[in-house]
């Protein structure tokens, strides 16, 4: 059965969905987009997602075609419109099509694709996983754009390397974010994660939430020496939720396991979301 995406004013089949090739996306990946996904078949924090769409067309220049309640009601339009499974959802927002194939016109092109939720390897979340770090400062970190060449050569080499994600590090030595994840880790009595320079998470912004009334929290840099010699490290992402991480490049984090204090934050966010997600909140 195909999905149905929303198309600039249409629902469509995602066969039939289509940009022209004079579109700045496709021509200069001038574009932005935000990820969400469902639980228990809800899109508990849309609201947070479409928010953040409209910080990142604000930080490149684009201005969305809907408000932020026709943009949700259009998310949940599109997802009713497709089965009733656990799903995904992307909106993206380009710059539109250019006579010139580079001066935006300001009328904006806006897509909604739904999909079934990926699944991922049970083992990642009781086992644990590898990261690596890669050498890496985005232009625009606070902008959720298109542009993802560094994120994929990134993460080739960490599939490499029997890696899930890459975590860049700066020309300081800090650590920031994944290339679709935030970062936390454990050190000492503190969970500590980034703050400057970084994607706010909506994973990241719930876990913080969360954690503040079980945990010292700290925002500060991390440096990657410190990242190493971390007690307990995880990551968050809308799609992964919290995954532990047990080896960071080739050095064990910890015991090499799955810390009880991961587990104790993965435990609260999937009890949060389950209560929010059946509530109707």
């Amino acid at each position: 059965m195909a999905n149905v995406y929303y198309v600039d004013g249409k629902f469509v089949p995602d066969s039939e969905a289509v940009f022209p090739l004079n579109d700045l996306g496709l021509l200069r990946g001038y574009g932005c987009f935000d990820f969400m996904r469902t639980y228990n078949g809800k899109v508990i924090f849309i609201k947070d997602h479409v928010q953040r769409l409209v910080r990142s067309a604000m930080q490149i220049g684009i201005e969305l075609p809907v408000s932020e309640s026709e943009l949700i009601q259009l998310v949940l339009d599109t997802l009713k419109r497709n089965p009733p499974v656990e799903s995904s959802i992307r909106i993206l927002v380009t710059g539109g099509s250019s006579p010139d194939f580079i001066t935006p016109q300001g009328r904006p092109r806006m897509a909604i694709m739904v999909s079934a939720l990926s699944a991922y390897p049970p083992a990642w979340y009781l086992e644990g996983a590898k990261i690596i770090t890669a050498p890496h400062t985005r232009a625009i970190p606070g902008a959720k754009s298109i542009d993802y060449i560094r994120a994929m050569l990134v993460l080739a080499e960490a599939r490499q390397k029997g890696a899930i994600e890459a975590v860049y590090v700066d020309p300081g030595n800090r650590v920031r974010e994944g290339t679709t994840s935030n970062i936390f880790a454990f050190i000492g009595d503190r969970l500590v994660t980034p703050g400057t320079d970084i994607l706010n998470g909506i994973t990241r912004q719930k876990v913080l939430g969360l954690a503040e009334d079980r945990y010292n929290v700290e925002i500060r840099d991390i440096q990657r020496g410190e990242l190493i010699q971390a007690d307990e490290v995880f990551i968050t992402s809308s799609n992964r939720l919290i995954v532990p991480i047990v080896r960071v490049d080739d050095e064990p984090i910890g015991s090499g396991r799955p810390g009880d204090r991961t587990r104790s934050v993965m435990q609260a966010f999937a009890d949060f979301t389950d209560r929010l997600s059946k509530s109707g909140s």
